[in-house]
């Protein structure tokens, strides 16, 4: 395989995998953290390396080391593989997705913005995603009628916060995930809500339907609901590892343990709770956003130089919600007719963000 991304947490989950059932890692594609990627190296002795700076490249313990976006697509179109597993994070993901579906290859895609900004030209066919969520809906898919769709979400890090303090929260604060550590952008894009926008424009895509919801579930351990039309409802609980989904998309199908069960007595009890837009003020344009899927570009690109600013301490917790929903507002009509307009739109919007 290529794994992109192999030094964050889904990287680090696929190379569970990997070496598990013994898979051969070709192209390892890694951020900053050398040090972890010197270890992967050493595991897995991958041909080739790519990295994202080319200051990074002297650190590298590898004979093979290139940098930069160029050379992720290049490798992707001279390696062997057949399979790309995808898990770099935000726009930067689009064009290795579009490169690998372009050389016929398999796509294990946890980059959702792949999806979520250009779904409308990504063709589906060899693609399977990594995403609990989306991975529940799947499992749960019969030949039955289908009423609607449901996802889940953790509530993030202010879920039980008192809003009026939401105004002074910290970024210490906001990346204190109550349930599990991940990477920095995901976990506020948790706090505010928009990963679950994402993940149902996602699931627009996936399933082609606008009948998807998300609701909070406490305990991250129910990922996804199906709705049938008889009035019935069917759930996928799982302990929340990415190993499960990760084999799925790589394997095709599992049939062994890659996690503990869920011990329902132990767990007790399960709770719910409505997503409610005073806390999560984005979820105010999901519908609209739904009906509507081209305004992926929009929130992907508005929502990635609004946590950026706040991760730079430049703006407050609150607004980055207002930052997305003034673009979303300001190129409400707007129209992606190629893959050219994508690239277009999104530097767009950047630059009306302040990028």
């Amino acid at each position: 395989m290529i794994l992109l991304g192999s030094t964050g947490s889904i990287g680090v989950n696929t190379l569970a995998i990997a070496k598990k059932y013994n898979l051969n890692v070709e192209v390892l594609v890694a951020g900053r953290n050398i040090e972890l990627l010197n270890q992967q190296i050493k595991e897995f002795n991958p041909k080739k390396v790519v990295v994202g700076f080319e200051s990074d490249i002297k650190f590298v313990n590898h004979t093979n080391v290139t940098f930069g976006e160029e050379a992720i697509l290049e490798a992707i179109e001279n390696s062997s593989s057949q399979t790309v597993v995808n898990a770099l994070v935000g726009f930067l993901g689009l064009k290795p997705t579009l490169k690998a579906i372009e050389c016929g290859k398999k796509v294990a895609l946890a980059n959702k913005e792949s999806l979520v900004v250009a779904g409308k030209f990504i063709n589906q066919e060899k693609l399977s995603p990594i995403d609990s969520e989306h991975f529940g809906l799947w499992y749960l898919l019969q030949d039955k009628e289908i009423e609607s769709m449901t996802i889940t979400a953790s509530g993030g890090s202010f879920r039980d916060y008192p809003l009026e303090n939401l105004k002074n929260v910290s970024i210490k604060e906001a990346l204190n995930h109550p349930n599990w550590k991940m990477g920095n952008k995901i976990t506020i894009d948790s706090a505010t809500m928009t990963n679950k926008i994402f993940e149902l424009i996602e699931a627009a895509w996936l399933f082609n339907t606008n009948k998807i919801d998300a609701i909070i579930e406490r305990k991250s351990l129910i990922h996804a609901l199906v709705n049938f039309k008889d009035g019935s409802t069917t759930a996928h609980i799982a302990n929340a590892s990415m190993q499960l989904p990760i084999a799925y998309a790589i394997l095709g199908k599992v049939d062994e343990e890659i996690l503990k069960p869920v011990d329902l007595v132990e767990v007790g009890s399960f709770e719910f709770q409505k997503i409610e837009q005073e806390r999560y003020p984005l979820w105010e344009y999901k519908n609209e956003i739904l009906n509507n899927l081209d305004l992926g570009v929009i929130l992907n690109a508005s929502n990635e130089v609004a946590v950026e600013k706040f991760l730079n301490g430049k703006i407050g917790f609150l607004d980055i919600s207002k930052i997305t929903i003034k673009a979303l507002e300001k190129f409400y009509d707007i129209k992606a007719n190629s893959i050219d307009d994508i690239f277009r739109i999104d530097k767009e919007v950047r630059n009306y963000c302040g990028a």
